[in-house]
């Protein structure tokens, strides 16, 4: 059961069912088949109806594809470059050289961890001042060597811890994204699970910014947002609904360029066929970016940008 969300409830159900039943000798094949098809069509019902809250959970998933997962399985050759040359490593972010498809590139994204300890080591996602000015150094490397620049945002924002503002954490999310719009190389950013405020920001002002079906990106936590609107963070589901939060919402409003559409299910129940549609969405925009001259590339981003501002 710690699979699934609450909304998953019915579908749990029926599947527990269908499992006990498939257990069963004789007949019980037959109507375990059956519960398990009904479950199955109940899960794409749901997950074509599901609220910014219900995609809010699936973003937040604990099983979701994160940052390792993918980069094994759309990159090879990957090689990760540590620490800012300032302070020291960040854990929050990692980046590195790697191939995309027989194409050298520059990897960036925020890393959450998997279990308990590797969240706390991982600071839940959540980037100190030296991470993002890490993140500086890999695109200043990628620029230098004419890298394209691939970045996968999932955290819920910037760690807003008194020893992360003690080093300059606004100063170093405005240079990263300075860093962002200066490239002379394309940059594609994918908000994998959450786009979480400046945090996320800093690493998507891209020439491209493409978002999972159900995840999220806005500009603070639907429980913050509840908490200093309501003064209760009970509210949150209410909050996601007026904030405009989800893939579609925001490719509407012109905020992304492209839906990376999931598995039933959401990309946790099959990462692999997550993993197969981000590499055909990221290997048609590289295709089209890399068409394009250093100018046309920083005018392009600046452009889309400025238009949202």
């Amino acid at each position: 059961m710690a699979d699934y969300l609450p909304f998953e409830k019915p579908i749990a159900a029926l599947e527990q069912r269908a499992r006990e039943l498939a257990a069963q000798p004789g007949a019980g094949a037959e109507e375990a088949a059956m519960l398990a098809a009904r479950a199955e069509a109940l899960r794409a019902d749901t997950y074509a109806r599901l609220s910014p809250w219900q995609r809010t959970l699936v973003a937040r998933h604990p099983q979701r594809p994160r940052f390792e997962h993918l980069v094994a399985g759309l990159f090879s050759d990957f090689l990760p470059i540590a620490g800012d040359r300032l302070f020291g490593e960040d854990q929050a972010i990692s980046g590195g050289l790697a191939r995309f498809e027989g194409r050298r590139v520059m990897v960036i994204g925020h890393v959450k961890g998997e279990d308990t300890p590797g969240r706390l080591k991982h600071n839940f996602g959540m980037a100190r001042p030296e991470g993002y000015r890490k993140a500086i150094r890999l695109m200043d490397l990628a620029d230098r060597f004419g890298l394209p620049v691939i970045t996968l945002v999932d955290t819920p924002g910037a760690f807003p811890g008194v020893d992360a503002e003690a080093r300059g954490q606004a100063e170093a999310i405005a240079r990263v994204t300075e860093a962002c719009l200066a490239l002379r190389v394309p940059l594609v950013a994918v908000i994998v699970g959450e786009g979480g405020s400046g945090g996320a920001v800093a690493l998507a002002a891209a020439n491209r910014v493409l978002m999972c079906e159900h995840a999220v990106y806005s500009v603070i936590s639907p429980e913050g947002c509840a908490s200093i609107l309501w003064r209760s963070a009970a509210r949150a589901p209410e909050a996601a609904e007026a904030m405009r939060l989800t893939a579609a919402d925001l490719l509407r409003l012109g905020v992304i360029h492209r839906i990376v559409y999931e598995p039933t299910g959401g990309a946790h129940r099959d990462p692999e066929a997550m993993v197969r549609r981000l590499a055909l969405a990221l290997g048609a925009e590289l295709d089209a970016l890399g068409a394009m001259s250093p100018e046309a590339l920083r005018a392009e981003r600046e452009a889309f940008f400025l238009r949202l501002g």
